[in-house]
């Protein structure tokens, strides 16, 4: 990524102490790790400050003393839309959109709107856990196509492979793009060969784009529905302000389905579980992250790659044993441990009990993040120093052992 010299209107040097304020990557720390005594970098929510002029227009709207129903305001979805159209270059009319409280949810409807119990599903692992568990959960068939990996440490799809598992019981592809955790960015060419199978074999696209404003110079999200009409007229796709403005909290997410046909489908899904419109102060800070983002946006990518930066630095000192994968989007490093030489089990203890780090294991990923850990990097300044400090203590004394 490419770094500008500019003056710096926003600072990511700390953020405000989430020790007692009930956030889950502190609170399930001994639940998952056996003990407090770990800095958490696994949930994907970031310890950075969410954008004062979100904070601002929910406070300003706290004035009015009724908090009550309200839809949706078009205002939220046209300042969404603008935003699409001028970052990702995708066009969507105020009609293709509905409010969602988490894209999870929202694949949860979809796997109930497009496929069947016992039907195929496709998912490229490793993968994001509730991929999986969601189609567990409704009795799908899951048609794993696990990605590869190059020389360079980069995934890839296995197009042969894909093509080779799906039958006429296969009916939706569950994709991450960007991909969480192997931070791909997906390339277009990349992108079509996925798309001229699903055209080819009658398949639904689920599109996970909730990172897509997190990708870094020169690479570019591609959003799946903007390869062509016929790709817009099969995809169903998630996105929103969660991840990209540290707003997690809000529960506030959105599902963009341009053709008609698909979007009949997936609301007799949508209204039989009663998503409803969210609550007032999460439609007013949807609206202006959207709105006055984008600067906040751009220093911030600034900041993350260069906490990315601090953390290959330090890997490469221990390259025999620890490996960064390769990123271009998300704040999530994917770290190549199989140079340890231990088990999964071990691999988790040694980042607990050596470097005092919470991450989460390769193996919740699929069998294919077997050796694999995943750091968050979604942190202020110092606390990326202090990660890495830790990191680079607990990898000199196992290579002194």
């Amino acid at each position: 990524m490419q770094h500008l010299e500019k003056e710096v209107k926003y600072s990511f040097k700390t953020h405000s102490d989430r020790e007692n304020s009930k956030a889950e990557k502190y609170t399930l720390r001994e639940e998952l790790f056996g003990t407090k005594d770990v800095l958490p970098a696994w949930v994907a929510d970031m310890n950075i400050d969410t954008p004062y002029f979100v904070l601002e227009a929910v406070k300003k709207r706290l004035e009015h003393s009724i908090i009550g129903y309200q839809s949706m305001p078009d205002s939220a979805f046209e300042a969404q839309i603008e935003w699409m159209k001028s970052e990702h270059g995708i066009s969507y009319a105020l009609e293709d959109l509905l409010y969602s409280h988490s894209v999870v949810a929202s694949m949860d409807l979809a796997i109930d709107a497009f496929s069947d119990v016992g039907d195929k599903v496709i998912v490229q692992t490793p993968i994001y856990p509730p991929f999986l568990a969601s189609l567990k959960e409704q009795k799908r068939e899951v048609l794993n196509n696990p990605l590869v990996q190059g020389s360079d440490g980069k995934y890839s799809f296995d197009i042969e492979d894909l093509r080779s598992k799906i039958d006429e019981r296969t009916k939706l592809l569950l994709l991450c793009s960007p991909h969480n955790p192997v931070g791909r960015a997906w390339r277009r060419e990349e992108l079509e060969e996925i798309l001229e199978l699903c055209l080819e074999h009658n398949i639904v696209v689920f599109s996970d784009e909730i990172h897509s404003d997190l990708v870094y110079a020169p690479n570019k999200h591609i959003p799946f529905a903007s390869l062509s009409q016929k790709a817009r007229d099969i995809t169903i796709t998630a996105i929103g302000v969660g991840k990209t403005f540290n707003m997690a909290g809000f529960a506030m997410s959105s599902v963009a389905i341009a053709n008609k046909d698909l979007k009949e489908r997936f609301l007799k899904s949508y209204h039989r579980v009663h998503i409803g419109q969210g609550s007032v102060l999460s439609q007013v800070a949807f609206e202006t992250a959207y709105r006055e983002g984008k600067e906040w946006l751009g220093e911030l990518k600034v900041h993350l790659w260069g906490n990315y930066e601090l953390l290959v630095e330090v890997c490469k000192k221990h390259k025999n044993i620890i490996k960064v994968i390769p990123i271009e989007a998300t704040y999530l490093a994917w770290l190549d441990c199989r140079g340890l030489g231990l088990s999964n089990r071990k691999i988790k203890e040694f980042f607990v009990k050596e470097a005092k780090l919470g991450l989460n294991t390769g193996l919740s990923f699929s069998k294919e993040g077997s050796g694999f850990m995943r750091l968050n990097f979604g942190v202020s300044r110092d606390e990326m120093q202090e990660i890495v400090k830790r990191l680079d203590g607990a990898l000199l004394k196992f290579s002194n052992e």
